[in-house]
C-alpha cells in the first residue's frame, strides 16, 4: 500500500474515531441511544457531498470487529443467570432465529420476483439475529428487571452462530444448486459442537497461561485480546463456528477469572476493555450509516421505490414473528411442565412484549450481508445480492430506529420497570459489602487476636473493618425510605468528594513544588481515583 494511502487511511480512521465521539456525547445531550444516534448520524454524512465514499469489507467486520466485541458480551454476561434462563435463551436463539429464516424465506420467495428459496433463507439467516448492544444501551437508560436483560444478553451471544450457520449452509446451496436436510442437520451439529469445543479448548489454555506462567496486568490485558481472535481464526480455520468458539471460551474464562486474575490485572484489563468495546461498537454503528449511500448506487435494475418497499415489508414482518413467537416461548413451557410453574415466576405479559419489541438488528446482520460474494462458482454475478443488501439496511434501520426509540416509551407504558422480582440493586450492593466486611472481621477475630493486640496497624484495620460494617449497616435502613437518614447519607457522600477534591488540589501544589518524585504523587493520585470511584458507585 502506498504511503499516501496509508496516511489517507489512518486520518480516515481517527476522523471517523473523533466524529463518533462528538456524535456519542450529541446524543447523550439529546437523550438517544447512541446506536442509534450514530447510524442517523452515519445515514446524514454519507449523503452530504464531497465526502469519501466508505466500502466495508466482511472481513473488517468478521475479523477485526466480531470477535472482541462477542468475546466482551459474553465476558460481562452473568453464567448464573445465564444457566437460569437457558430455556427462553435457547428458544429464542435457536427456534426464533430458524422460524423467523422460513418465514422470510417463502415470503421473500413469493413476494419478489427471481428469488428464489434458497436465496430467501439466505436473507433470512442474515436479518435474524438482534444485536445485544442495541438492545443493551437502550435499556441501561431504564429500570427492567434483571430478568428481561438477562434473557436479550444471552439470546445475543448464541443467536449470532444459529443465524451465521443458517446463513452458512443457504449460501453453499445458492453456490451448489443442492441442499439436503440430513446432511444440513449433521453439518449443523458438528459445526455447533466442534465450535464449542475449539473454544473451550482455547480458553483452557489461556487459563493455564494466566495462571502458571510470571504474567503482568499489562502482559494479561493483551492476552484477553489475543484469546478472542485465536478462538474465532482456529475455529474457522476448520469450518467450526467461531462464534459459539469466542462465547464458549469467554464465558469459560469469565467464570474462572477470580482464580488467575489480581486486583490490578481486573482494573487495567476492565478500563481498556471498556474504552476498545466502546470504540468498536460506535464505529460499526456510524458505518452502518456511512455504507447506505454505496448500497443504494448499486441496486442496479430495482428502483429505490420497490428496494424500500420490499425492506419495509420484510422489517414489519421480522417484527410481527418476534411478537407472535414471545408469547407462546413464554406460556406453553409452563401450561406443560408443573416445575416451570414451581420455579419461575411468571413473566406476566410485559416481559414477553418488552422482549418481542426489543429485536433491533445490527452488527452480525451488516456483516453476513457484506460477505455474500459477488460471483458464483461459474462467474456469473450473485443473484439478487445488491437487493438483499439493501433490504438488510432497511431491516437494520427500521429495527434500529423506530423499535429503538419506542423501547423506553413501550416500557414505562407497560409499568414493568415495577416488576423486578429482587431486591433492589441498590439493597443488593449494600448487603454484599456488608457480608464482606462481617467475613473479613470474623477471619481477623479468629486468627489474629494477638496481632490486633499488639500490632496498632493491625488494630486500626480492624476498627476501620468495623467502621465501614457500621456505616453500610447505616445505608440499607437509609434505603428503608427514611428520608432523614437518606439525607444524612447524602450528605456524607457530599463532604468525602468535597475532601478528595481539595486532596487532588494539594497534589497539583505539591507537584508544583518539584519536592516529591513524579512516580509517587501519580500513585497516591491512583489510590484517590480509586476512592472516588468507591464513593461514586455507592448508592445516592
Amino acid at each position: 500500500m502506498p504511503e499516501t494511502t496509508l496516511h489517507e487511511s489512518i486520518l480516515l480512521v481517527l476522523g471517523l474515531l473523533f466524529a463518533m465521539l462528538l456524535l456519542v456525547m450529541l446524543g447523550q445531550k439529546l437523550r438517544i441511544s447512541y446506536p442509534i444516534f450514530l447510524v442517523l448520524a452515519g445515514l446524514v454524512l454519507g449523503f452530504v457531498p464531497g465526502l469519501p465514499r466508505i466500502v466495508i469489507s466482511p472481513d473488517l467486520i468478521f475479523l477485526i470487529f466480531l470477535p472482541p466485541l462477542l468475546y466482551q458480551a459474553a465476558w460481562d454476561t452473568s453464567w448464573q443467570d445465564f444457566w437460569r434462563w437457558k430455556r427462553p435463551i435457547a428458544l429464542l436463539a435457536f427456534g426464533l432465529v430458524f422460524f423467523t429464516s422460513t418465514i422470510v424465506a417463502y415470503v421473500s420467495r413469493a413476494m419478489i420476483p427471481g428469488f428464489t428459496l434458497p436465496l430467501g433463507f439466505l436473507l433470512g439467516g442474515i436479518i435474524s439475529p438482534p444485536d445485544a448492544v442495541a438492545a443493551t444501551s437502550v435499556l441501561r437508560g431504564v429500570q427492567v428487571p434483571r430478568r428481561i436483560t438477562s434473557i436479550l444478553e444471552g439470546e445475543s451471544l448464541i443467536n449470532d452462530a444459529s443465524s451465521l450457520i443458517v446463513f452458512r449452509f443457504a449460501l453453499a446451496t445458492v453456490l451448489s444448486g443442492t441442499f439436503v436436510w440430513q446432511q444440513a442437520a449433521s453439518s449443523f451439529l458438528l459445526v455447533s459442537v466442534m465450535g464449542l469445543a475449539v473454544g473451550l479448548a482455547v480458553a483452557h489454555g489461556f487459563y493455564l497461561i494466566h495462571k502458571h506462567l510470571p504474567t503482568t496486568p499489562s502482559i494479561n490485558t493483551v492476552l484477553t485480546f489475543i484469546a478472542p481472535y485465536s478462538m474465532y481464526l482456529l475455529a474457522e480455520e476448520f469450518h467450526f463456528s467461531g462464534v459459539l468458539a469466542v462465547v464458549s471460551g469467554g464465558l469459560l474464562l469469565s467464570f474462572r477469572s477470580h482464580r488467575v486474575f489480581d486486583a490490578d490485572t481486573r482494573l487495567q484489563a476492565t478500563s481498556v476493555w471498556a474504552s476498545v468495546g466502546f470504540a468498536l461498537n460506535g464505529l460499526v454503528f456510524i458505518l452502518i450509516g456511512l455504507e447506505l449511500p454505496v448500497v443504494v448506487e448499486g441496486l442496479g435494475t430495482y428502483s429505490l421505490g420497490q428496494a424500500i418497499g420490499y425492506g419495509l415489508i420484510i422489517s414489519a414482518i421480522v417484527i410481527i414473528i418476534r411478537l407472535v413467537w414471545m408469547f407462546p416461548a413464554a406460556f406453553v413451557p409452563r401450561w406443560l411442565f408443573h416445575s416451570i410453574r414451581t420455579q419461575e415466576t411468571s413473566p406476566g405479559w410485559q416481559g414477553p412484549l418488552i422482549i418481542g419489541w426489543a429485536g433491533m438488528r445490527g452488527v452480525v446482520s451488516l456483516a453476513s450481508a457484506l460477505s455474500v460474494p459477488l460471483l458464483l462458482s461459474n462467474g456469473q454475478a450473485f443473484p439478487q445480492r445488491n437487493l438483499m443488501l439493501f433490504i438488510t439496511f432497511v431491516v437494520i434501520l427500521v429495527t434500529l430506529v423506530f423499535q429503538g426509540l419506542t423501547l423506553p416509551l413501550l416500557i414505562r407504558l407497560t409499568g414493568v420497570e415495577n416488576l423486578e422480582e429482587r431486591m433492589p440493586t441498590d439493597a443488593q450492593e449494600a448487603g454484599i459489602r456488608l457480608h464482606l466486611r462481617h467475613a473479613a472481621l470474623a477471619h481477623m477475630q479468629q486468627y489474629y487476636v494477638v496481632d490486633m493486640q499488639e500490632n496498632e496497624l493491625i488494630r486500626a484495620l480492624q476498627q476501620r473493618m468495623q467502621a465501614e460494617a457500621q456505616r453500610t449497616n447505616n445505608l440499607l435502613e437509609a434505603l428503608d425510605y427514611d428520608e432523614s437518614k437518606r439525607q444524612a447519607l447524602q450528605r456524607y457522600h457530599q463532604v468525602l468528594l468535597d475532601v478528595l477534591r481539595v486532596q487532588r488540589e494539594e497534589l497539583f501544589v505539591l507537584r508544583r513544588q518539584d519536592v516529591f518524585e513524579e512516580e509517587m504523587l501519580r500513585h497516591q493520585e491512583a489510590q484517590l481515583d480509586l476512592d472516588e470511584a468507591k464513593i461514586s458507585h455507592m448508592p445516592h
